[in-house]
């Protein structure tokens, strides 16, 4: 593969995805920087992966860890948003604290993160910007449907920002992943309302919430994803979407081609039964 960045910074790259992009992306001859709260490299023996304290939900963490790499390198090719959380539970069952909760890490996180690479990026007329979002982002997960409503606000925003920033040399991709084994299974929380028996929803988002887990548990490698992002990295024009896997590809097209109250109904035998 060609190596057209030298330099990127993952977020969350210590565990699931952002490990395996980081490992991969190493492998492929890149630099670097594995950005998590922890600080810890995926893989401690790789000089390649450097690890980085940086916490998304901190703008001037973000800012430190950002000036620590320019200083470092003199420059940064590309970021890969991948740090993330989940939180799962009927709508009703979701306090606003609760649904902040599952945005800031996810949307504003994103957000400071690629608005501290910004001015980098225009500065040196060139950048690439990735995000890992979801499928659930196209397709409505009930009990899920805050996770769900971030993952296509990512979608909306890197759409923008691909329009506004193209003057600037700077590239934007979202890849969507369908169900993935990795931790965020077990890291996902659920709603305090989502756990009182006495709530209407309680017997269908556990049976939902359940088989999600099952899916996920079952679902595709961390490698899998990790190696779109570095076929992005490696293209001489990145992809505005990218769905991995030619299944999700196809329920993709499905969700634009159904009548809406086919898709919800289609959803609902899978998930709300």
């Amino acid at each position: 593969m060609k190596v057209r960045c030298r330099t990127i910074l993952v977020t969350g790259g210590s565990s699931g995805i952002g490990a395996a992009a980081c490992i991969m992306l190493s492998e492929a001859g890149m630099t670097v920087y594995a950005a998590s709260r922890s600080g810890r490299s995926p893989r401690p023996e790789d000089p390649g992966i450097i690890p980085i304290c940086m916490d998304v939900n901190d703008p001037g963490s973000v800012s430190k860890a950002i000036e620590s790499i320019k200083s470092q390198k003199g420059s940064l090719d590309a970021i890969v948003c991948c740090a993330g959380n989940g939180i799962g539970g009927a709508i009703e069952d979701t306090s606003p604290e609760e649904a902040r909760y599952q945005f800031e890490t996810n949307f504003f996180g994103t957000d400071n993160c690629i608005k501290a690479v910004l001015p980098l990026f225009r500065g040196q007329w060139h950048g690439r910007i990735i995000t890992v979002t979801s499928v659930a982002g196209f397709i409505p997960i009930p009990y899920q449907g805050y996770y769900s409503a971030v993952k296509a606000a990512l979608d909306m925003y890197m759409k923008a920002l691909a329009i506004e920033c193209r003057r600037f040399g700077i590239q934007c991709c979202s890849v969507m992943p369908g169900d993935v084994k990795t931790g965020f299974t077990s890291a996902r929380k659920r709603t305090r309302g989502s756990e009182n028996p006495d709530s209407p929803y309680y017997v269908h988002a556990s049976r939902s919430i359940s088989k999600m887990e099952r899916d996920e548990q079952g679902g595709m490698p961390p490698e899998r994803i990790a190696r779109a992002i570095r076929r992005q990295l490696g293209r001489r024009h990145m992809k505005f979407t990218v769905v991995p896997r030619l299944d999700y590809s196809a329920i993709r097209v499905l969700e634009r081609l159904l009548p809406t109250r086919i898709l919800l109904w289609a959803v609902g035998l899978i998930y709300d039964k």
